[in-house]
């Protein structure tokens, strides 16, 4: 997968990774990839809600430990 950044959100809690990600968003052109890590065991269904209701698309979700990572192309 094509990745044009990664935010590193790792220890960081509700609603910080959501905070993180909108901000790199903003900067980022139409079909874009942003790789997200976090710690937070919330954002898997913060952040997977939010992608779908700002018209984003989550592409994947994986969980490497302790760490999740989420890959959202800009809509």
């Amino acid at each position: 997968m094509n990745v044009d950044k990664v935010l590193d959100a790792t220890g960081l809690a509700c609603p910080m990774p959501i905070v993180k990600t909108k901000q790199e968003m903003k900067g980022m052109e139409a079909g874009q990839v942003l790789e997200i890590h976090t710690t937070d065991p919330g954002a898997k269904s913060d952040l997977t809600a939010w992608a779908k209701s700002t018209g984003n698309e989550l592409l994947e979700l994986q969980e490497d430990g302790d760490v999740l990572k989420f890959w959202i192309k800009k809509g």
